[in-house]
């Protein structure tokens, strides 16, 4: 019986890691630019005991989990700091500023106190030096499909030529490259590190990208989730009443 148990247990772990996912999952359907975490199907071991492996098998992790790189809904919002990246691609951005840079998709940008340009998060925006974005004051902004930034500053005479302020920093990552999500959330390369930037991407101004978590996905799945949880239980204690059931065969006469 401590077999059926022991299987079960494993399950149950399993199926709460996978919550967890689907939790974190719904907590940011309305977050731009966020990207679906995916569930860490693992591996099945054997359990070994005096160096030979066992009948018994655990399924778990190895390694962190994935996430999905399908695009989401894009929405024309018609602020000029909006910016989405059709199709494949990423920014570049320092985290709370004082971060390793990393790559992001989110692009609900404004300009702080200090002229820098950040997203919603307050992750600051990097060109393609991996310097930060700093806007002046200005009359107009443009931001073109490669990420060239053209201001016309407040200061500007009538008729002045917009100037070419910097461009952000974009890449299409190469088709071999593997990407997750660090422990800070960001996204990376699987040792640590961000690729050159390529400005392949291409982005669209006016326009934001907003998750791709499908809502009614997550739910269903949370619904089927929580069956099989029940199920688990079940059998964990179909398992308890077996193992009594046995033992009580096993007894002597009273």
């Amino acid at each position: 019986m401590d077999r059926m148990i022991y299987t079960a247990l494993n399950a149950l772990s399993n199926q709460r890691d996978q919550r967890v996912t689907q939790a974190q999952n719904l907590a940011n359907q309305n977050v731009p630019g966020y990207r679906r975490d995916l569930n860490n199907e693992g591996k099945a071991f054997f359990a070994n005991a005096m160096n030979t492996a066992m009948v018994r098998a655990y399924q778990t992790e190895t390694g962190p989990a994935g996430f999905s790189p399908d695009s989401g809904p894009l929405q024309q919002t018609g602020n000029t700091l909006d910016m989405a990246v059709v199709g494949e691609g990423y920014f570049y951005v320092q985290p709370d500023g004082v971060g390793d840079p990393a790559l992001s998709r989110r692009g609900d940008m404004h300009r702080n106190a200090d002229g820098t340009l950040v997203n919603g998060a307050g992750d600051i925006l990097l060109d393609t030096a991996m310097l930060p974005v700093k806007l002046p004051l200005y009359k107009e902004l443009q931001i073109t499909d490669i990420g060239e930034v053209w201001v016309q500053p407040v200061d500007a005479e009538a008729g002045e030529e917009p100037l070419l302020l910097a461009t952000l920093a974009t890449v299409v990552p190469d088709e071999g490259l593997q990407l997750l999500k660090s422990e800070d959330a960001q996204i990376r390369a699987v040792d640590g590190t961000v690729p050159a930037p390529n400005q392949l991407a291409k982005l669209s101004q006016g326009v934001l990208e907003g998750s791709n978590v499908n809502t009614v996905e997550e739910l269903v799945n949370s619904i089927e989730m929580q069956r099989s949880f029940e199920l688990g239980i079940r059998m964990v204690s179909t398992a308890s009443e077996l193992d009594e059931a046995g033992a009580r065969l096993l007894r002597s006469p009273e």
